[in-house]
């Protein structure tokens, strides 16, 4: 009877972006009946200041299989650490109740290095999608590299992330370039239309818009706040258009540059800012911009293959493989205002995306599918030395 139970799969999610984008990946796992999905929600999806998304999970009819809140109250180095010690916890012990097959895991958060923490002490294999990426400003870059040593499968978004998870010691057998899930959803996800965006008053009509997303900078020494004030004067100075803004994120530093976008988008009515757009909304209001804002993973694979230009602010970003539509520019005032100004004459033509064709999901069910029905995954994993010819 035993051989005939279903392999249990975790999906852990903390934010609405990464729930986004794991989407379709979800529902692909879902429509695998010989698996028993448990995805797991926590972080900023529990918290009403940054929207309640769970809610959006449940608006999908995605069964939540569990909830564990982790985040703790203030906005600095120490709430980030303890918000870490919660999801070891709360994820420890969601581990010993069920014992998962597999956890799968999405990128570079904080929260995900003590998810993948708590499940190397159960030894529970991991799948993480995303590594082997550079993001050289923040500390989003040495989670990732974590991360990727603690896991056991790797589904890197494009050829070099893959050759550097090679280059950390991982046996290229267990490496699997597959593109990124941002780019599937593009390519299959309806959108709707901006008379629908219009309806639904998430932008004005008959006005020009740009959408805006700004996280904390985690490995510089100001919280960031310096930076938004200067982001917000370039937008500012732009009366003529409309800035759709997203909040940042529950990094250290999220928090008190929210209450600024918040304080500011109530004196001017050219800014308007939101706890979330969803995944649907987000990428049809982007599909419409004249272009992408901030300094978000999102600006770099997902505004790129809907054609879409990109002002990316500052070094947090910096390392990612970049497309043509992308223009780089210090976090001053003076350098975001021209870098507007020369996404506002560019064309909206097809740009060639690094990031795959579309066929993420897909491909990593079907490793999955290798790994989870065959026999039992052994963690003794050897270091994968290469020659310095290689």
């Amino acid at each position: 009877m035993q051989q005939n139970k279903k392999k249990k799969i975790c999906v852990a999610t903390a934010t609405r972006a990464e729930y986004g984008l794991l989407r379709p990946l979800i529902l692909r796992l879902m429509a695998c009946t010989e698996w028993e999905l448990q995805l797991t929600v926590t972080g900023t999806h529990l918290a009403e200041e940054f929207g309640n998304t769970y809610r959006e999970i449940e608006q999908d009819r995605i069964p939540i299989f569990r909830k564990i809140p982790i985040l703790e109250p203030g906005d600095d180095a120490y709430a980030v650490s303890g918000m870490m010690a919660n999801a070891l916890l709360g994820f420890g012990r969601y581990f010993r109740e069920e014992e998962p097959d597999l956890l799968i895991l999405l990128g570079d958060r904080t929260e995900m290095l003590a998810i993948a923490s708590a499940a190397m002490n159960a030894r529970i294999p991991i799948a993480h999608l995303h590594g082997g990426e550079l993001t050289k400003g923040a500390v989003d870059d040495c989670v990732r590299h974590a991360i990727t040593k603690m896991s056991y499968l790797h589904f890197p978004s494009a050829e070099p992330y893959r050759r550097r998870i090679i280059q950390m010691g991982e046996e290229p057998g267990r490496v699997f370039q597959v593109g990124a899930l941002g780019v599937e959803n593009i390519m299959k996800e309806h959108t709707f239309s901006l008379a629908e965006l219009e309806e639904q008053e998430v932008v004005p009509g008959g006005r020009e818009y740009a959408v805006v997303t700004f996280h904390p900078v985690t490995l510089e020494g100001s919280d960031g706040t310096d930076q938004i004030w200067e982001l917000l004067a370039a937008m500012c100075g732009k009366k003529e258009l409309f800035f759709l803004i997203t909040k940042a994120n529950a990094d250290a530093g999220g928090r008190r540059i929210n209450e600024i976008l918040a304080r500011e988008a109530a004196k001017h009515d050219n800014l308007k800012l939101v706890d979330s757009l969803g995944m649907k909304r987000y990428l049809s209001a982007v599909k419409y911009a004249r272009f992408v804002l901030g300094n978000s993973s999102s600006g770099i694979i997902e505004a790129p293959a809907l054609g879409v230009p990109t002002v990316n602010i500052g070094d947090r970003q910096m390392g990612r493989l970049q497309a043509e539509s992308i223009l780089n520019c210090p976090p001053k005032r003076e350098a975001i205002a021209k870098a507007m100004e020369q996404a506002l004459r560019m064309d909206r033509t097809d740009v060639k995306s690094p990031y795959g064709n579309g066929t993420a999901s897909e491909q990593i069910v079907a490793v999955l599918k290798g790994y989870l029905n065959g026999a039992p995954i052994q963690l003794k994993k050897p270091f994968y030395d290469i020659s310095w010819s290689e």
